[in-house]
C-alpha cells in the first residue's frame, strides 16, 4: 500500500511515542488523573522507542538489533495494554502490579503510616474515555498497530540487507 522507507517510518514512530508519552504526561499532571500501576508501565515501549529511535537515526545506519528491541517492547506492550482492559472488563482479576505503587521499605511506624495513606490506584477504574473506549483499549490498538509495522519494516529490512 504504502511503500515508506525505514527512516520514514522509524521517524512516525518516534512522533506517535512522543504524542502517546505527552498525552499521559498531560491526562496525569494538567489533568489531575493518577495512573495506575499497569498504565505505568504501558509507557516503557514508548520510553524506549524514544531512546532506542533516536540512537538509531544517531548512528547513522541501520540497526537490526534496534528494531528487534523495539518489536519485542511493543509486543509486550501489546501483552499489557490487552490485560489491563481485561482487567477494566472484569475478564481478569487485579494482579499483584495493580498494588504496586513504589518503594516496599518501610523503617518505622511513622514511614507505614506515610504509605498507609498514598493513594493506590486501582487498574480496574477508569478515569477517561474516549468514544466509549478506556485509554488502555486505546494503548492496546496503538502498540499493536506499532508492533505490527515494525515487524513488517523488520522483513523489509531483512530482505534488502
Amino acid at each position: 500500500m504504502f511503500n515508506l522507507s525505514l527512516n520514514t517510518i522509524l521517524k512516525f514512530i518516534l512522533l506517535l511515542s512522543f504524542f502517546a508519552l505527552s498525552a499521559a504526561y498531560f491526562i496525569e499532571f494538567a489533568l489531575g488523573h493518577l495512573p495506575c500501576a499497569l498504565c505505568k508501565i504501558q509507557r516503557i515501549p514508548y520510553i524506549a522507542a524514544l531512546v532506542l529511535i533516536s540512537l538509531f537515526f544517531l548512528l547513522n545506519s541501520p540497526n537490526k538489533y534496534i528494531l528487534i528491541i523495539l518489536i519485542v517492547m511493543f509486543f509486550l506492550g501489546t501483552i499489557v495494554s490487552l490485560y489491563h482492559v481485561g482487567i477494566e472488563q472484569g475478564v481478569f482479576n487485579e494482579s499483584f502490579l495493580c498494588k504496586l505503587q513504589g518503594n516496599s521499605d518501610v523503617n518505622s511506624a511513622a514511614e507505614l503510616l506515610s504509605q498507609l495513606k498514598t493513594i493506590n490506584v486501582s487498574c480496574k477504574e477508569v478515569p477517561i474515555t474516549f468514544m466509549g473506549f478506556s485509554l488502555a483499549t486505546f494503548n492496546a490498538l496503538l502498540s499493536f498497530t506499532i508492533f505490527a509495522i515494525l515487524i513488517k519494516n523488520f522483513n523489509k529490512y531483512e530482505k534488502n540487507k
